[in-house]
């Protein structure tokens, strides 16, 4: 899994002999910098914008197959032990408004390289299908993370945030709700040449500015009615400058930002999870100490924990998910995402190109 942060790629090693997903192995590559700023640029239309995604898909495999390569050295287990690569792909286009979306990586060219059959392009079955096409782990933590009596409510703070209702009797119901670490993730880059705000510590030294921050909550996408997605298309610096006189604190505007992440969740959860009360956090922010004390305080009667405590590692959730999602293209079952991102029937979601 590489995800909208564009930190770099996360792989793991899953069995599901017993069922329940069980964790063997984990290896994560960072990108370097000049691919980060090329993934960075493919956002936006530039000439040549077909040659360049081609190259950089080609790039991409071998980044995916390296990082394949060392995770199956740290377990012992060599690649014919693997039944499937589940590989979602780095997304430079999520556009379900105009019917299509976009993850670069050459799923040929890592099944050649890697000699292990993979399974890639999850999304854009379900928008075919009249859905969002995203987000797709609701679908793991539905099948893994409910409980039959506890109301329960999981929530991925990844460069995007999402959310899975997960109620004991009824329907479960997944979203996007906004940005998760995105904007922190770039406003630290750009003031203080970090790629992210370690433990929220830079935010927490500033102020809110609450006429901003109440400016940033009028956004559509916010109150807008679920089923529903997002991503760099819209939450990017350039949406931010145009809520900003240019006369702000760099920290301050970090502190908002911080605020906005902890606001936006805990209104989609208010509005949207009634009756639940125990939040299961997971993702690059989940362990952001500086969020956590902020969402406690919003949401004072519910219990905050880390997926951890269920059994699976909050850093390494969606990736898990996305092993379990080729596991059900292999075994060729459908998943039903009609309460999560609107498609209008199951579907089988994966393409599968064979070692």
């Amino acid at each position: 899994m590489s995800g909208t942060s564009l930190d770099g790629i996360d792989a793991v090693l899953v069995a599901f002999a017993e069922g329940a997903p069980s964790l063997r192995a984990t290896h994560y590559r960072p990108f370097d910098a000049k691919l980060k700023q090329a993934l960075l640029a493919m956002h936006q239309p530039a000439n040549d914008e077909l040659h360049h995604a081609s190259l950089l898909g080609n790039q991409l495999a071998q980044e995916y197959a390296l990082a394949i390569a060392a995770l199956l050295q740290t377990a012992a287990v060599a690649p014919d032990e693997v039944r499937a690569i589940g590989c979602h792909g780095q997304t430079i286009r999520h556009r379900p408004d105009a019917a299509y979306t976009l993850q670069l990586g050459n799923a040929a060219l890592l099944a050649e390289t890697s000699g292990i059959t993979v399974v890639s392009d999850f999304r854009n079955r379900d928008i075919a299908a009249g859905g969002q096409g995203a987000p797709l782990a609701p679908a793991f933590h539905e099948r893994f993370l409910r409980h039959p009596h506890i109301h329960r409510v999981v929530v991925n703070i990844g460069g995007i945030g999402n959310l899975t209702d997960l109620p004991p009797l009824g329907t479960a119901t997944g979203f996007d709700y906004g940005p998760g670490n995105m904007l922190m993730d770039a406003w630290s880059m750009r003031h203080l040449g970090k790629p992210y705000d370690e433990d929220g510590k830079w935010a927490a030294s500033g102020k809110v500015i609450s006429p901003l921050l109440e400016t940033l909550l009028q956004e559509p996408f916010l109150n807008a009615p679920p089923p529903k997605s997002s991503g760099r298309e819209l939450f990017n610096l350039q949406w931010l400058e145009g809520h900003l006189s240019g006369d702000e604190v760099p920290v301050d505007v970090q502190a908002t930002l911080l605020a906005f992440s902890v606001h936006t969740m805990a209104r989609a959860i208010t509005e949207h999870c009634q009756g639940a009360r125990e939040i299961y956090l997971c993702g690059g922010g989940a362990r952001n100490p500086a969020l956590r004390l902020q969402l406690a305080a919003a949401l004072p009667d519910f219990t905050i924990q880390l997926t951890d405590t269920l059994g699976i590692n909050a850093d390494w959730m969606e990736a898990m998910a996305f092993a379990w999602l080729a596991q059900q293209a292999m075994n060729g079952c459908s998943i039903d995402l009609s309460a999560i991102t609107g498609a209008h029937h199951p579907c089988i979601l994966g393409a599968i190109y064979q070692a």
